[in-house]
């Protein structure tokens, strides 16, 4: 195992020599600087075919815990990039929803012909047990509950298991913990109790989108939908009688709710000019492209729920059956959500200040970052 430990002061500033070119690896190890890490390990074995990478971003409220993703990567720089934003963002995730994790994730290159798919995840459980407990797998893209039985033979640090009752897909739980903090904004901002006949533009119509318009559905909301896979789109018409538009016009939407469930960095300058919304609450990570648009939606009057809070009902998930291999406790607090949303925007309103500013405030003071 190639094990690379930054022990990072996080009061200390990196300033760029003009002199200096810096190559792929100096430019990743800046970025996990930046980001406040933590461990990176990386395992590589031959026999099997794994080259995996399980980047630990904070250890300071217990274990880290986040999925094991394969998907294919053009580069291992690309992957290791990927580990190292995903990380992150599971540290946020669990301090903001007051979990007794940090956060991580393990990616795992997959290659083009897997000789042998059993011993690869059995390998794969042998480098989760040799970092002794400090990172607990579960269920991503690529593995499902399968895998994680492959994996629960070599190391007793895995969720998601069949034994644990989970079934692998974790979009209907991420959709609940959305359709929960929709709840809470249209309570808040509208004054309503019941989301019956709020109108609601979702943007994607994948897993978690698809998860979300069949919740909103049952409760009498009104959907209209956008997605540039027409065949995705057709499914929620033929089963939800959404209204459809096209990609590009779903920004624009007169609706009481949008929300963004596919791709990140979708809330720009030009696009929160678009919105005509009160409220934006989705799954889609990262959906501000820069921070300070979060101030700038509060300045507009736009109620935005924290992504990286309300999109965090599969991590609930998987950390509660790994505690209490409880599938109701598990569901009790991906509703929870509703609260802790709840009362981030009551602070919001409070002091005046971004919602996105006081869930990330929150979450840093949990992990005891500065």
């Amino acid at each position: 195992m190639i094990d690379s430990t930054s022990e990072r002061s996080n009061t200390s500033k990196h300033t760029a020599h003009p002199h200096v070119r810096y190559t792929v690896a100096d430019s990743l190890m800046r970025y996990a600087e930046f980001l406040g890490y933590g461990d990176i390990h990386i395992k590589i074995d031959e026999k099997t075919g794994l080259k995996a990478i399980v980047a630990i971003h904070n250890l300071s409220r217990g274990p880290a815990i986040g999925g094991c993703r394969m998907v294919s990567y053009q580069t291992i720089d690309k992957a290791m990039e990927d580990a190292l934003r995903l990380g992150y963002m599971m540290s946020y995730k669990a301090a903001i929803n007051n979990l007794p994790h940090g956060g991580a994730k393990a990616v795992i290159v997959k290659p083009k012909v897997i000789k042998n798919h059993e011993a690869l995840f059995e390998k794969f459980g042998e480098f989760v047990n040799e970092l002794g407990g400090r990172y607990i797998t579960a269920v991503d893209s690529g593995t499902s509950s399968k895998e994680m039985d492959i994996i629960a033979k070599r190391t007793p640090f895995v969720t998601c298991t069949t034994q644990s009752g989970a079934d692998g897909d974790p979009s209907p739980l991420t959709a609940l913990g959305v359709r929960r903090a929709i709840e809470a904004a249209v309570k808040f901002k509208i004054g309503r109790d019941s989301i019956e006949g709020i109108h609601v533009a979702i943007q994607g119509a994948g897993h978690v989108g698809y998860y979300l318009a069949k919740e909103l559905h049952a409760l009498g909301a009104t959907l209209t939908m956008s997605d540039i896979n027409t065949s995705l789109l057709q499914r929620c018409v033929d089963e939800f009688s959404v209204m459809t538009c096209h990609p590009d016009e779903i920004y624009s939407v007169n609706a009481d709710v949008f929300s963004p469930c596919a791709l990140g960095a979708i809330l720009n300058l030009k696009t929160i000019k678009q919105l005509k919304t009160p409220i934006v609450a989705g799954s889609a990570n990262n959906q501000l492209s820069h921070h300070h648009y979060g101030t700038l939606l509060h300045e507009r009057g736009i109620l935005y729920a924290p992504d990286f809070l309300i999109n965090a009902g599969g991590l609930i998930h998987v950390a509660v059956l790994y505690a209490h291999s409880d599938m109701k406790k598990s569901l009790e607090q991906i509703n929870n959500i509703y609260h802790t949303v709840y009362e981030i925007y009551e602070h919001s309103a409070r002091e005046n200040k971004a919602t996105s500013e006081i869930a990330e405030r929150i979450a840093r003071d949990r992990l005891q970052l500065r």
